[in-house]
């Protein structure tokens, strides 16, 4: 996994978790870390975290033959 696809996956990951937020607790952590929703720097986040998503697509059709084999340790 490409150092993209690692910050990309930690992107998604942070939405997922503010999305879990909104959805159970109706508490957006984004919006009120950097000012409301309608603030630039909110809307910037908002922004990355859905392009991490859009780049984290391409794992779900990536075959697991593509992912690197880690060799494994002897006994």
């Amino acid at each position: 996994m490409s150092t993209i696809q690692r910050i990309a996956l930690i992107l998604t990951i942070i939405g997922a978790i503010n999305w879990g937020l909104i959805g159970f607790f109706q508490f957006d952590l984004v919006a009120s870390i950097f000012g409301g929703q309608d603030s630039a720097l909110s809307r910037i986040i908002y922004g990355l975290v859905g392009i991490a998503g859009l780049i984290n697509l391409g794992l779900l059709f990536k075959t697991s033959e593509g992912y690197a084999k880690e060799p494994e340790t002897q006994r």
